[in-house]
């Protein structure tokens, strides 16, 4: 073992660490991964120069800035940004349309004034409709209608903000746009894994899908049998929103069943949904101009709900690239340390879906990218297998998290306290994340 990649190794791990901590503290993500970026790649420089390594074999100084700094943002633009845009315009859609409330509505019409099966029922359609829809301005314009029915009918606040955000996550397990910006993340760290697609996942997502609404609901309805209703501030829905036609309903899962059924393209599916729900609604009326007008503002919307996203996403593609020149110096560290075998490494992944809150270590949307490319980096573990693990670190703890943007807006919203949600968020997260692994080593553990 060469003692200089060794000493290297150990300021990454420590820097790697350190990145941790940022995440946990909550600072800007976007920044972070900026500066680790630039850390990493200078640090692998200067560890190349003193003992060369196969991830720089042949390359220049320029060459390296170049695939961190350039390469990365553009694959990544040219992978995701525009299903992101695109996904964003068609839950602007959604909520213009009234489509989103109207489901919404007749839910609770439906469940009438029983408190368990109204909450069951609204839980159940909002993952539905987060199966299309993402971002924060979508999550607020629907937060402001389940809500104010769940604490109306006496839900306490704390399990109705943890159902919702519950409810969120669950249909986030099926969410094209998520998957796609997954995806990307692992076709940087191994090129050969970008053939990996939504099809070939579908069937995992929404098995955990229903596998987490099934333990947000059951872990709900346990806390209200200990819980009393408590006084609330929010004001309830004025009522005065017109129902969207029942034809138009279908545009929810218009772009998944177009994907999945028709093999469509997920942008062509995601105009052709929106302006399915346009036309139903009758919002392609008053001229051309007027029309042009509306769709405009409504992408321009759409763009400013992931704008955050974007940037972040922008330089979690250099962190990436950064971490391709890092691998050889954490497989010094590693190499016969890391799990070899499907079960191992789904125990593993179980054990530690804690660490996916925070933004920590097993969350890929966080700095769980590094661990990725250190996994890759030392066994050739099949995509199929490997993906979905890592969907379930990330997905379970990151949308029930305090640092999820619209998890904190909800505490604000229903003056929840941070401690009461983490008391059912936590748990909740970390028995999915054991369920849904067991479930991907009986599905795809015999493929390693």
């Amino acid at each position: 073992m060469d003692v200089a990649n060794v000493v290297i190794g150990f300021i990454m791990v420590l820097s790697f660490f350190g990145l941790v901590w940022y995440c946990v503290k909550g600072y800007n993500l976007m920044v972070g991964f900026f500066v680790m970026s630039v850390l990493w790649t200078s640090i692998a420089l200067i560890g190349n120069s003193i003992h060369p390594t196969s991830v720089m074999e042949g390359k220049t100084f320029i060459d390296v800035l170049t695939n961190v700094f350039q390469t990365g943002p553009e694959n990544y633009g040219k992978a995701i940004l525009v299903n992101i845009f695109f996904g964003a315009f068609f839950g602007r859609v959604l909520i213009d349309t009234g489509i989103a409330a109207t489901l919404i509505r007749k839910v609770v019409e439906l469940g009438g004034d029983k408190p368990r099966i109204t909450m069951s029922l609204l839980c159940i359609v909002t993952a539905v409709i987060f199966t299309s829809m993402t971002g924060i301005g979508p999550v607020i314009s629907i937060a402001v209608i389940v809500l104010p029915i769940m604490l109306s009918l006496g839900i306490p606040s704390p399990i109705a903000l943890f159902s919702f955000m519950g409810s969120i996550m669950a249909g986030i397990f099926g969410n094209i746009v998520n998957f796609k910006q997954y995806q990307a993340i692992f076709a940087t760290a191994n090129e050969s894994y970008a053939s990996y697609d939504y099809n070939t996942y579908f069937k995992f997502g929404m098995i955990a899908m229903a596998v987490s609404l099934i333990v947000v609901l059951v872990v709900s309805n346990l806390s209200m049998n200990k819980k009393v209703s408590r006084a609330w501030a929010a004001t309830p829905d004025a009522g005065t929103t017109v129902d969207a036609p029942a034809i138009s309903w279908i545009s929810i899962i218009l772009p998944v069943i177009g994907v999945v059924v028709f093999k469509l393209p997920i942008i062509f599916g995601f105009i052709v949904a929106g302006l399915f729900a346009l036309l139903t609604c009758g919002k392609l009326k008053g001229g051309f101009a007027s029309v042009c007008r509306m769709l405009s503002k409504q992408f321009s919307d759409g763009a400013i709900d992931v704008a955050p996203m974007i940037g972040f996403l922008l330089t979690l593609s250099m962190f990436n690239n950064a971490a391709t020149y890092a691998s050889p110096y954490f497989k010094t560290l590693l190499d016969g340390a890391m799990p070899q075998t499907a079960l191992l490494l789904c125990i593993v992944f179980a054990i530690l879906t804690p660490l996916g809150f925070f933004r920590g270590p097993m969350n890929l949307v966080g700095s769980g990218s590094a661990i990725l490319a250190v996994v890759v980096a030392t066994a050739a573990w099949p995509v199929q297998f490997l993906y979905p693990l890592f969907a379930i670190t990330t997905v379970a703890p990151q949308h029930l998290d305090v640092t999820q943007s619209w998890v904190a807006w909800g505490f604000g919203y229903t003056k929840v306290p941070a401690k009461e949600y983490m008391k059912m968020s936590i748990p909740t997260g970390w028995i999915i994340g054991i369920i849904l692994c067991a479930i991907v080593f009986f599905m795809y553990g015999n493929l390693v």
